[in-house]
């Protein structure tokens, strides 16, 4: 994070090209807990109105804190206030690190302690606040609990297990950038998260080096690499999490990249709006304005994750012309059955988010109990698909080890021929022959 920029460079300097001044998305006010009967602070207004005009008056956003969230607060937090809370540094800064930190709220299982304490150099743990509030404190089975909680099974390789199964670090041109498809490239800058999913697949990068954002050198490096290579047109900003970075850094990076002329396309990978909502500020989403066309993958993983804070977080996004997209990992007692993933995407496209991949769980190390098998992933889709919208189906893939890319997976619906017909099956199991007649020579 940026109060820790451990190996790091100092954040860039204000020489970056001037912009100009766009319209207030949003004017900064009080906080308030969600469904409270406060009075909105009205805007000033540059003259004052004769006596007996109408005065126009516009309701003042506030951030948003669900009745939950207050509770826990409360509970946990007391001396803490509601604007404090509300700080996304100040969730950072609190972020639940250790066995102590979450004995605190949660009541561990001793297979969760005993993992806690083996933890030394693979990934760590780190919680914000906002987000523990939502993990069950009595429920080992919870599943945030088991997304963000390590058990032993987590020290335990598989056969086909590997610290970078997607070989990655092999397709790095220059440190941080990798280049795999054609026309676009994966570019790393941080390998801080504000928080730590047990299944990721870049655990290495945490483990292995500690927390920091990478520094100026390695981004110019890699920024030269896309101005040298103009069949590149698509730049996807990872880690880490790049959004953990604050606007000015970040805005660095998106300037840099914009001003190269072959790249028609940013997209920003992040988790951030489902675990710091409170990130997602007014002033973030002015600056983010500036760098169009530029998309945002959300990492979404259960219906829980959609409380009144992500949908601001989202709402505030797609108000400043920023398409979202959400990426789920497909994972063993998360999200694993039709049901669940249903209220998911039901629940992503009311908060203008449109489903996009559903991922076969990477093998990484330590993942054996994480992975579903892939008939899962297929039935899960077939359980989608027909009955419910398209546009909340997302495309099911595996990311290839070692290298292959994202392979989509859909059910097979072509059944077989019936001499110029072709016989399909829907999503109800019922058959169905189209025209399509056999292709005869000459």
């Amino acid at each position: 994070m940026d109060d820790q920029l451990l190996g790091s460079d100092p954040e860039p300097d204000s020489n970056s090209p001037r912009f100009v001044s766009l319209p207030v998305l949003e004017r900064p006010a009080n906080t308030a807990v969600a469904g409270a009967g406060a009075q909105h602070r009205r805007p000033r207004r540059s003259a004052t109105p004769p006596p007996g005009a109408a005065v126009e008056t516009h309701p003042v956003p506030r951030q948003v804190i669900s009745a939950h969230s207050e509770l826990f607060r409360r509970q946990f937090f007391p001396d803490v206030t509601r604007s404090e809370w509300n700080d996304w540094r100040w969730q950072l800064r609190h972020r639940i690190r250790d066995l102590a930190g979450l004995a605190r709220v949660v009541s561990l299982t001793a297979d969760e302690e005993t993992a806690l304490l083996r933890v030394g150099g693979h990934l760590p743990v780190g919680i914000t606040p906002y987000y523990a509030a939502l993990i069950h404190p009595f429920d080992a089975a919870d599943p945030l609990r088991k997304m963000m909680i390590p058990v032993s099974a987590e020290f335990v390789q598989s056969a086909g297990e590997a610290d970078d199964p997607l070989s990655e670090d092999s397709h790095m041109p220059v440190p941080g950038l990798v280049h795999r498809y054609p026309d676009r490239v994966l570019f790393l800058v941080t390998n801080f998260c504000a928080t730590y999913c047990r299944y990721c697949t870049r655990a290495r990068m945490v483990g292995q080096t500690g927390e920091y954002h990478f520094n100026n050198d390695q981004y110019q490096r890699a920024i030269d690499y896309i101005a040298v290579n103009p069949q590149i047109r698509d730049v996807l900003i990872s880690g880490g999490d790049p959004l953990t970075m604050i606007d000015e850094r970040l805005e660095w990076l998106l300037s840099r990249l914009r001003a190269i002329p072959h790249v028609e396309f940013l997209r920003i990978g992040s988790k951030v709006p489902v675990v710091l909502p409170q990130r997602i500020t007014p002033a973030l989403c002015r600056m983010l304005r500036r760098y169009h066309p530029l998309w945002m993958s959300i990492h979404f993983m259960h219906p829980t994750e959609l409380t009144p804070e992500v949908t601001q977080a989202c709402n505030r996004l797609a108000d400043a012309g920023i398409p979202l997209g959400s990426q789920t990992v497909l994972v063993r007692g998360v999200n694993d059955d039709v049901d669940t993933m249903k209220r998911l995407m039901h629940g992503l496209l009311r908060v203008r988010v449109r489903p996009y991949y559903l991922y076969q769980c990477d093998p990484i190390s330590g993942s054996g109990h994480f992975r579903t098998s892939v008939q899962k992933g297929l039935e899960i889709i077939s359980g989608l698909r027909g009955f419910t919208s398209g546009y909340g189906v997302p495309t099911f893939v595996i990311d290839a080890p070692g290298g292959g890319g994202k392979i989509p997976l859909i059910p097979d619906p072509v059944v077989g021929r019936n001499g110029d017909f072709l016989v399909l099956r829907n999503y109800e199991g019922r058959t169905f022959q189209y025209p399509d007649p056999v292709p005869t020579n000459g």
